[in-house]
């Protein structure tokens, strides 16, 4: 996975709360995809865009249709976090955004995530409308 550190890229500040952690305080693996999902929805909710009025107004959603994922070290209770996440790549129907995580500028983990636009009622595959797509592209 790369990561340009030249790009433009959203951060989100993330705490480690228990709830995060397993019984050695450290974050549960699995929990690292919430912060990846968490991330990418304040990025949309700081363009203006809210996938709620996406799914009424456009009829369309955005669902995860695949990830890769690499752990280097462990978050634990009481971090603070920076989540930073960027579009790496636009198809006709799909997202890929670079993320990581990272705590006082150290990797701890890194993922890229294809995101699939789909139809809201028949989950088929669908354009990212224009002006969407511009959106993300000025971004």
């Amino acid at each position: 996975m790369t990561f340009d550190s030249a790009a433009p890229k959203h951060q989100l500040p993330v705490r480690v709360y228990y709830e995060d952690t397993d019984a050695g305080g450290v974050v549960y693996y699995a929990n690292y995809l919430k912060f990846f999902e968490r991330a990418r929805t304040e990025w949309l909710r700081d363009l203006g865009v809210s996938q709620t009025q996406l799914a009424a107004d456009k009829g369309i959603l955005f669902v995860v249709a695949g990830l890769t994922i690499e752990y280097r070290q462990a978050a634990k209770l009481d971090d603070l976090l920076t989540v930073e996440s960027m579009i790496s790549q636009i198809g006709k129907a799909s997202l890929h955004f670079d993320q990581r995580v990272l705590r006082d500028g150290m990797l701890l983990a890194s993922a890229n995530v294809r995101l699939c636009c789909v139809h809201a009622e028949t989950f088929r595959p669908t354009a990212i409308p224009d002006a969407l797509r511009n959106q993300f592209i000025s971004n």
